[in-house]
């Protein structure tokens, strides 16, 4: 049975039972999200679009006011184009130049620029933002499905999984009264205490970063272009830090604590206006927000277990140097949702969930692997260490956003699978992923346009490729046909009539529209 303790009580445990199975009359959602931060909105969203029944719960009243996060990149905002907010999203955000690495004495050691023209992605490579705003706005998208259930004040105390669906017990946090729900499917995006993580036992893999830094957010009182609007990273082994160029008048440092830095004295705010003497005072800012962080580098092993299944911080957690926090959530509900529709709509069998951590766990794990070594540049305080540091990079070395594919799953195809297709914008300022939204299509170069018609009969959309940039990418790949998932990822590719329709006719769970 499951525990009848309230959080607050000492014994309380969260607890994971089998039961006996449920009927489908029982259920009252085909999915619940615990946790309404970006990847839990956003996963909601995707799948309440689909038609799907969401329960989506938070236990804080409200959006959290001060800054977080504060970068998203072009992935990301092709993810919320596909959910109908990237317009919305245009007046809030900035394009982001990149970022510089510098040493003590000023030389620059890493320049990570980014173009500020429209890239495959279809929008800038990079965008500064302000998390408040965003989540407002995704909450706002996701209140417009009448399929969603959105509870705000209340929390999952425990849950029993049956074989074919889970009974949550959930307590309201304004009144005090538990409540009894059922889903098909629990999704944790929790955050990095995550519930749901110690209801399914994943255990962590630590990546090895540990460094304790002080995150401090100020609005300034005027224009300060002197600051400059590229991300710096000061590999200062006396105090390593980061200056972010946020929206509107926010700007942001990170310091890192070194021996002497005493927690209790560093946030107060006479402590906090030395630390930022060199940059700005207090005439000529308001502090927004102080926050102590360990910044940490873990990615967990078992993402699902049956019913229950993780996405964002719950499942990994990476150091900021790269800004890939929030970009890692919402590429985990871009790839969960088409899947989690398909299986509930019995499109696909449940196998096709174990793809989910196949693909997005060495996808994220470089990425935060690569944050850990761009940490280590960072955070070297050692003498000699900094002088081999110093000597290695005697040019400045030019650094590239990593471009992974995804791993082994739901896609084939050689070097093409499990890579994004480009999106084209049109002179109109239309994307071609406007023509199919989130689900299936197939890109079809003229010359196999014909087949793909007799093939496809009306299973999904056929987007004729004749913009340039799509035309050059499918000639360069010798290809003449992408079929392309819900999240823009390839599926398959054919270089024939002949290979699109053994593309078009394969089976299994990697393809749920080709019965």
């Amino acid at each position: 049975m499951a525990s009848k303790k309230g959080r607050g009580d000492p014994g309380h445990r969260h607890q994971v039972n089998q039961s006996t199975a449920l009927s489908k009359e029982e259920f009252m959602h085909d999915v619940a999200i615990i946790g309404l931060g970006p990847t839990g909105v956003t996963l909601a969203t995707l799948l309440a679009q689909q038609g799907l029944r969401v329960l989506a719960i938070d236990r804080e009243a409200g959006i959290y006011p001060l800054p977080r996060a504060v970068h998203f990149d072009g992935e990301c905002m092709r993810v919320f184009q596909s959910i109908g907010v990237a317009d919305a999203l245009k007046s809030q955000v900035r394009p982001s130049p990149g970022m510089k690495f510098i040493d003590s004495d000023g030389r620059l050691l890493i320049d990570w620029s980014r173009d500020l023209e429209i890239g495959p992605m279809g929008w800038y490579a990079s965008y500064r933002c302000h998390q408040p705003w965003l989540e407002q706005t995704l909450r706002q998208k996701l209140a417009e499905h009448a399929g969603a259930d959105i509870r705000v004040k209340h929390e999952m105390l425990d849950c029993t999984v049956a074989s074919d669906g889970v009974d949550l017990r959930i307590k309201d946090l304004s009144t005090g009264k538990a409540l009894q729900e059922k889903a098909r499917y629990v999704v944790g995006c929790d955050g990095a205490r995550s519930i749901i993580r110690g209801l399914i036992g994943a255990r962590m893999d630590d990546l090895q970063q540990h460094e304790q830094w002080i995150v401090v957010d100020v609005v300034l009182n005027h224009e300060r272009p002197d600051l400059g609007d590229y991300s710096i990273q000061y590999c200062d082994p006396s105090r390593p830090g980061t200056y972010v160029r946020g929206v509107g008048m926010r700007r942001r440092w990170e310091l890192m604590l070194v021996p002497g830095d005493d927690p209790a004295i560093i946030t107060q705010p006479e402590s906090i206006w030395k630390l930022l003497s060199r940059w700005v005072t207090p005439q000529e800012a308001t502090l927004e927000r102080p926050a102590l962080y360990t910044f940490r580098a873990v990615v967990a092993r078992g993402w699902r277990k049956g019913r229950l299944l993780l996405a964002g911080d719950a499942a990994h957690l990476t150091p900021p140097f790269m800004g890939q926090g929030m970009c890692a959530g919402i590429r985990d509900a871009s790839n969960l949702a088409w899947k989690l529709a398909a299986v509930i709509r019995g499109e696909a069998g449940e196998d096709l969930l174990n793809t989910y951590e196949s693909e997005r766990e060495p996808h994220v794990r470089e990425f935060i692997s690569t944050a850990v070594r761009l940490g280590h540049i960072i955070q070297t305080t050692d003498p000699d260490v900094v002088r081999r540091r110093d000597k290695e990079f005697a040019q400045p070395e030019l650094f590239s956003t990593p471009q992974p594919s995804l791993g082994p799953g739901a896609h084939v195809g050689g070097s093409l699978g499990g890579r994004m297709i480009p999106q084209a914008v049109r002179a109109d300022g239309s994307r071609t992923d406007d023509d199919t939204g989130y689900a299936y299509s197939l890109f079809v170069s003229p010359v196999a346009l014909g087949a793909a018609k007799a093939l496809i009969k009306d299973r999904v959309p056929i987007v004729a490729v004749t913009e340039p940039s799509l035309t050059n990418w499918m000639e360069a790949s010798g290809i003449v046909a992408a079929l392309v998932r819900p999240d823009r990822y390839v599926a398959g590719v054919a270089a024939t009539d002949r290979e699109l329709e053994q593309l078009l006719q394969a089976r299994g769970a990697d393809s749920p529209i080709c019965a």
